[in-house]
């Protein structure tokens, strides 16, 4: 029986899907558009998680799906809907994307927070079986914030330098789903992910440059200037939110996470890996 996986194009779930296919696993590749560059060995369907009446085919004889969370509050969808989609098909097993911010929040205060909680909800009340991976600061966020600058001034502008976070690779959020998929003992558990080591943004401004063969420069602005800054490529509410994380990080070393290698046998990618994965963003 296949396993689907929705939004199969995403920074996350095409490592999900490579590593089902190295697995051996027949894999349902799904995506809201034709599935141009899905890996050769998927079979590929368009489905919608916005759209529940094309959520039967994505379904339909599979018994596993990778499903994602709500990271962009303006692209929410009926979770209740999607479920209940889901095991009406007969899918007995989820492995969601969640946000650590359901750990960080809760209360839900914060729309990202609220969104993934919700959909938390609605796979318990299933009674599919399930799995949950709450990644906290993606190292991918980096080059959403600061790519365009870096190719065009050759420069990141920043509130707070010298601020600590973790950042995961989307590679470590990938194994480990596919370890929840393929392997048992991953029932009912909850997985907060950090990565494995705290730096500081300016530093990893460095492994960018470094990735890159150039010198970046760092550009001191005000958390006004950063929140704009931040908010022409996410929701104004999370632009906030991540400014005042740095604010709060300033110079105060970060949570990590050793959870990557526990689970999957494999050490955690890090930052510096990750730039090198996508120096070609950057130039």
């Amino acid at each position: 029986m296949p396993t689907v996986v929705l939004g199969a194009r995403g920074n996350v779930a095409r490592h999900v899907v490579d590593g089902l296919l190295t697995a051996g696993e027949q894999v349902r590749a799904v995506s809201r558009n034709p599935a141009a560059g899905v890996r050769p060995g998927c079979e590929a369907v368009v489905a919608d998680l916005g759209r529940p009446e094309t959520l039967p085919a994505a379904f339909d004889g599979a018994d596993k799906v990778f499903l994602y969370g709500m990271l962009d509050p303006q692209q929410p969808y009926d979770t209740d809907e999607v479920v209940a989609a889901a095991a009406a098909a007969g899918i007995r097993q989820v492995v969601l994307l969640s946000s650590v911010a359901v750990v960080l929040d809760p209360d839900a205060g914060h729309p990202v927070a609220r969104l993934n909680r919700s959909i938390e909800q609605a796979v318990q009340r299933s009674g599919l079986d399930w799995t949950f991976l709450r990644p906290g600061t993606f190292a991918a966020n980096t080059r959403t914030w600061w790519a365009d600058s870096i190719r065009t001034d050759g420069v990141v502008r920043l509130p707070y330098p010298r601020a600590q976070s973790a950042p995961v690779h989307e590679k470590d959020i990938a194994a480990l789903a596919v370890t929840a998929l393929t392997e048992p003992g991953h029932s009912h558990q909850a997985y907060t992910v950090h990565g494995a080591e705290s730096l500081t943004l300016q530093r990893q401004v460095e492994h960018i440059g470094e990735a890159i063969g150039r010198r970046i420069r760092v550009e001191h602005v005000t958390e006004e200037q950063a929140r704009a800054d931040v908010a022409r490529t996410m929701h104004p509410v999370v632009a906030g939110a991540i400014v005042s994380q740095w604010a709060a990080a300033d110079g105060v070393a970060a949570v990590t996470s050793a959870i990557t290698e526990k689970i999957t046998g494999a050490p955690a990618h890090t930052y510096a890996q990750w730039a090198a994965d996508h120096a070609d963003d950057f130039r």
